[in-house]
């Protein structure tokens, strides 16, 4: 039995979304009695977000799966200085143009989990704290905003605590970025009625903040709701594979890769997934999570599957899923699996093997293309190569006109001449 009375904070707790609540009674009691406004900012400082804010945005989703109102705040003002919050030095400044095209990339994503034309409230926000921040008069919001904040408090917070332990240098610049995104709080709250804060519990110190400022400027009672930072079962941290960071947008990573990902789950994570990352029912789930043996391989499908559809649609999962059935269970070429074009010029004078893993994007470096090679990770057409020496070119080509590329059982890359 829940201890909640809202449906929507019933949801996230049975799914395992909840880390943190500010006021726990009182927030049931708001999300009980009306529809409530809450926001998750995410800052533009790449053209994707990855597969670590996915938490995030199907918090959103509940949310206004359940009757309410979601923000979804794009960070066009506060990502001029960068969230300093438990990194270990500042991050790299951007200009407003980059910011912006950042931001329009990032945006095509949260349609497939938000509906802005229709909802609670006339549907879902996109909002950008530009809009705000970067007008600002320094004199005026050091006086009306920045008088609120002890800079003894401040000091305190973990976040900050952290880098300033490392004797890592934090600028005041990176120093501000907690008063700014108090400031967004309370400007959502007199624009919006916006009444709720969501993040990851990293950003509990600062959403606190931004409670006890609208306390001090006159806005309703705010509240602060944070998830559990994830990391899979063996520690990684989620979103990042061995190739890199899990993109988001299409462009970026394709849905076969994307797909391929969540197949790979941990054993010992499936159950978890399924609860935050799908829209399963829990019965469902339940049913899933008992399954055992050589069937929580057909789960882990299951589970890609339904992550791949939210984002990519039914018919690009269904189609990552066949690809890989043909290439795993069948053996087969299959005519989607992921491709690098390359001049014909190059492999009729031959590629280098090593050359070839790097350009099909399967290591880093010719060292780390001989480091596999040397351990038999490594097979063209199917065929384990040993020799790091070895030189492939046009013989190569198959009658379907490419190279296959394989690095163990699950990666694989087609090489096609143009």
């Amino acid at each position: 039995m829940s201890r909640f009375k809202s449906e929507f904070l019933r949801t996230l707790d049975e799914r395992g979304f909840i880390h943190q609540i500010s006021d726990e009674a009182g927030l049931d009691e708001l999300f009980a009695k009306e529809t409530v406004t809450a926001y998750i900012g995410f800052d533009p400082t790449a053209p994707s977000l990855h597969a670590g804010g996915l938490i995030q945005i199907m918090m959103l989703h509940w949310m206004q799966k359940t009757g309410h109102r979601p923000i979804s705040l794009m960070g066009g003002g506060t990502g001029m200085v960068g969230d300093p919050s438990f990194k270990e030095e500042a991050r790299k400044l951007m200009t407003v143009d980059m910011i912006e095209d950042n931001i329009a990339s990032i945006k095509r994503v949260f349609s497939n989990y938000l509906n802005y034309e229709s909802g609670p409230k006339g549907g879902a926000l996109m909002i950008n704290n530009g809009d705000w921040l970067r007008g600002l008069n320094y004199l005026e919001f050091l006086r009306d905003v920045g008088r609120h904040f002890s800079v003894n408090r401040m000091l305190s917070f973990d976040s900050v605590k952290t880098r300033l332990d490392r004797e890592q240098s934090l600028s005041f610049l990176e120093f501000n970025y907690m008063i700014l995104q108090a400031y967004d709080f309370v400007e959502l709250a007199k624009r919006y009625d916006c009444r709720l804060q969501m993040g990851g519990s990293d950003q509990w110190g600062n959403i606190v903040n931004g409670i006890d400022l609208g306390h001090r400027m006159g806005t309703q009672q705010l509240y602060a709701l944070t998830s559990p930072l994830l990391t899979t079962s063996s520690g990684a941290k989620m979103g990042k594979s061995i190739n890199g960071a899990v993109w988001l947008n299409p462009d970026m990573l394709s849905a076969y890769d994307f797909w391929q990902y969540w197949r790979n789950t941990e054993d010992a994570d499936v159950s978890r997934f399924l609860k935050l990352y799908t829209t399963l029912p829990m019965d469902e789930i339940a049913r899933l999570s008992a399954l055992g043996g050589s069937e929580i391989n057909e789960v882990k499908k299951i589970l890609a599957t339904e992550i791949t559809a939210m984002l990519h649609g039914r018919d690009a999962a269904e189609q990552a899923a066949e690809t890989a059935r043909k290439t795993f269970e069948e053996g087969a070429l299959a005519d989607n699996l992921p491709t690098v074009e390359v001049p014909t010029a190059e492999l009729e004078a031959g590629m280098g093997l090593l050359a070839l893993v790097v350009k099909a994007g399967l290591a880093a470096s010719n060292g780390e293309a001989r480091r596999h090679v040397q351990g038999g990770a490594v097979k063209i057409n199917d065929k384990a190569m040993t020799d790091d020496r070895a030189t492939i070119g046009k013989a190569e080509v198959s009658d379907a006109g490419v190279i296959k590329v394989s690095l163990g059982k699950k990666k694989h890359i087609l090489i096609r001449p143009v």
